[in-house]
């Protein structure tokens, strides 16, 4: 698995850069890819989002931007803070987004373990959630079976800035992140078992 890491990064250069990688993997290029990144504080609105799911674009003074994306999934939330983690991957052997979306859980769900934090799957939503609450967003875009888009891990965001949505089109869904659950942990510290769980798991899935 190629890795590629940003400090941070802004919303369309990464669909710049995801664009880019998908259709070299489309002309023969090597996947999966595992891109992590940080976004500038922003609303993604999804391909099953509306507009009228963004409640505000100003939260205590600072101004969020808005972006219609060609991810799946409705509202969501970007920002410093948040480990958002894109993966390229060439599914065209098994034509299955739905386990492809269940390794990103995975992923997360292993990651987090981790650190402490029981985390599972709720019948609401995909994603992954702890008591209740949405710590990682997922949304995915398959083209030609080929994935782009992925999965965001909020490990210590300003919580504030999801009260400006409806988060994935749940009002009563409230998100929480590892600092918020005890587990005051570095942005590095998460990439490399971020890494090193992705690597298991779409290594083993797609290259055996």
């Amino acid at each position: 698995m190629r890795i590629i890491r940003h400090e941070r990064q802004s919303y369309p250069e990464s669909l710049a850069e995801q664009e880019a990688l998908v259709a070299g993997v489309l002309a023969g290029g090597p996947a999966p890819v595992l891109i992590l990144t940080e976004h500038p504080p922003i609303y993604t609105i999804g391909t099953s989002g509306d507009e009228s799911d963004v409640l505000s674009r100003d939260i205590d003074g600072e101004a969020i931007a808005v972006y219609a994306s060609g991810r799946g999934g409705e509202v969501t939330y970007h920002g410093p803070g948040q480990l958002v983690c894109y993966v390229i991957a060439d599914i065209r052997a098994e034509q299955d987004l739905h386990r492809h979306v269940r390794r990103l859980e995975e992923m997360v769900m292993r990651t987090l373990a981790d650190f402490g934090i029981e985390a599972c799957r709720s019948e609401r939503g995909i994603g992954v959630w702890v008591d209740g609450r949405k710590i990682a967003a997922v949304g995915v875009r398959c083209r030609r079976w080929v994935t782009f888009h992925g999965i965001a891990l909020n490990i210590a965001p300003n919580l504030r800035h999801f009260s400006g949505i409806v988060p994935c089109g749940m009002r009563d869904a409230p998100v929480t992140s590892m600092r918020a659950l005890g587990a005051d942990v570095d942005r590095d510290a998460v990439e490399r078992a971020v890494t090193r769980h992705a690597e298991a798991l779409f290594d083993e899935a797609l290259l055996h």
